[in-house]
């Protein structure tokens, strides 16, 4: 087909015979159809075009199902695409790249080739965005390696891909953990007319950060100024994120200062990046110095902002400031979200305030929040380690009511409360109950119900479940030996104890400070002075003191 006759296609009549009011104006106020009634108005609008006599031109047609697929209805589009072939309309290029797009969207790669299939024998051109969209969704699905050979086989063909096709590429070779791949990518690109921009570097050097690889990524970030590409605020705020996440906390200052001096504006994720990172330390002094400039810059905070400070003094037990901060966001207009209250919850939980927590859970439901796992969670532990087993049950049950599922952490919660109760018998039962739920045990859970059995005086079934664990694929950990050598030493049981310490040494596991003090202890009380000072001087030469 030449250009004038692909142009002529989308020519509209002069007098169109039909009224064009009703799909113009719709056309015209059609933005992304997210709300259920703008999905309705779009449906009822292409449905109606689609009776018209003579039929709209197909680019009508195609700003629908655009606004459908950048919405995300994607089965929506798919539905509608078939009204038009039933109805004898024929699909233009971008009719089928829209298609490609929403099968892609729904992961269905298989289909989206089939209709790359059609594309070419309706004797189209695949243009670039018909090819970056089937790349695109290669990446989303994880075919990685397909999408590189896809790569290759077209460029072998003569055509030329553009940066959205190398962006694509990069981005998802990083988020499937393929950093080396994506350099190699970045490296090969300016043999093929591309010039690589802040985009690829910024999506590397995220990846780099991510994996903690900081230093390398300033290696890149440094190739990127000698090759006079200039960073933008997202290269800094991610190489400040990078330095949080290694505790380079001075770095990370200096660094936000350099960008403000090269005239780069620092955005909310930036200056949130770093309070958070300094919040984490501890250095709430710092973070609020950041947050003053933020405020002074007219950068407004944000949940995510307010969230990090009130952790930040929940970790130093300065609870008091945390529910100020709390009261100044819900007066700054900011709302608050699950994660606001559930750091609050666990500060006071984490404090041995556990009333407040409940006070702070109460309010959460007046304002219609609903608690996840995390939270219940959260006061589940508290209300445990306060010995409030029976008020810790019966938020577990209201958990369940409400539609949230315990998970191994909630079990482990009651476990380890109802056992330092001495409550022996529940605590088995709601062992039993968790692996009829389905909920496997995990090594933590198995310290527990050890330490549980011993001290409890069930030995000999502690010892049983400690025999077992390997033939069932767990691998013993220095907490469960250490359990085990506790309970062995309580019973008198010395030489069994030491045994098994040398077990544990055998299979690379090395006693910790806390496995040498009950020994130490267990030998003393035994009047076995010379054994002892020996695991002392064992315990000094292996540094643990």
């Amino acid at each position: 087909m030449n250009s004038r006759s692909r142009l002529m296609r989308y020519a509209l009549p002069l007098h169109p015979p039909y009224p064009p009011l009703t799909v113009t104006l719709f056309l015209s106020s059609l933005s992304q159809p997210s709300s259920p009634r703008h999905l309705d108005e779009a449906v009822d609008s292409f449905t109606r075009m689609l009776s018209m006599r003579p039929t709209p031109p197909i680019n009508q047609f195609n700003k629908i199902l655009s606004s459908l697929a950048k919405a995300n209805h994607f089965p929506t589009a798919i539905s509608l695409f078939h009204q038009l072939q039933t109805n004898g309309i024929t699909p233009d290029l971008f009719t089928l790249t829209i298609l490609i797009n929403c099968c892609c969207g729904m992961g269905r790669v298989t289909l989206a080739f089939s209709v790359f299939a059609k594309i070419l024998r309706m004797d189209f051109q695949p243009d670039t965005v018909t090819l970056n969209t089937l790349l695109k969704g290669l990446c989303l699905s994880g075919n990685l390696h397909k999408a590189l050979h896809c790569h290759d086989r077209v460029l072998a063909h003569g055509f030329q891909f553009n940066h959205v096709t190398y962006n694509t590429l990069i981005n998802g070779l990083c988020k499937t953990g393929h950093t080396s791949g994506a350099i190699q990518v970045l490296r090969k690109i300016p043999q093929y007319g591309i010039v690589p921009n802040v985009i690829m570097y910024n999506t590397i050097i995220d990846s780099m950060c991510n994996d903690t690889l900081v230093s390398h990524a300033f290696h890149l970030y440094s190739e990127m100024l000698s090759k006079g590409i200039s960073p933008d605020v997202i290269s800094y705020s991610t190489l400040i994120y990078g330095l949080c996440l290694v505790s380079q906390l001075k770095e990370a200052i200096d660094l936000l200062n350099h960008m403000m001096l090269k005239n780069i504006t620092p955005n909310v994720y930036t200056y949130t990046t770093l309070i958070d990172g300094l919040c984490k330390e501890g250095n709430i002094k710092d973070a609020k110095s950041v947050l003053a400039i933020m405020t002074k810059d007219c950068v407004k905070p944000n949940v995510v902002t307010y969230n990090s400070l009130m952790d930040g003094y929940c970790l130093v037990n300065k609870l008091n400031k945390a529910k100020h901060v709390f009261n100044i966001m819900t007066q700054s207009g900011v709302a608050p979200n699950v994660q606001s209250y559930n750091i609050m919850i666990n500060g006071f939980c984490k404090g041995k305030l556990v009333d407040e927590a409940l006070n702070i859970f109460e309010e959460m439901r007046h304002k219609n929040m609903v608690p996840d796992t995390v939270t219940y969670n959260t006061l589940i532990d508290g209300l445990c380690k306060s010995r409030r087993i029976s008020c810790a049950l019966e938020l577990l049950e209201k958990m369940q009511h409400r539609g949230q599922y315990a998970d191994i952490f909630t079990y482990n919660s009651l476990l380890d409360g109802m056992f330092k109760k001495q409550e022996l018998d529940k605590a088995l039962m709601l062992f039993n109950q968790m692996k009829e739920c389905g909920i496997n045990p995990d090594m933590y859970t198995y310290n527990i119900l050890i330490d549980g059995l011993c001290k409890s005086g069930r030995l000999i079934d502690a010892k049983e479940i400690f025999q077992d664990l390997p033939v069932r694929g767990y691998r013993l950990d220095v907490k469960t030996y250490t359990v085990m050598i506790n309970g062995l030493c309580k019973e008198g049981l010395l030489d069994e104890a030491l045994a098994l310490k040398l077990k544990m040494e055998k299979n690379d596991s090395d006693p910790d400070i806390v496995t040498y003090e009950i020994i130490i202890r267990a030998l003393l009380e035994n009047g076995e002075n010379d054994r002892a000072l020996k695991h002392l001087r064992e315990m000094i030469a292996r540094g643990l003191v």
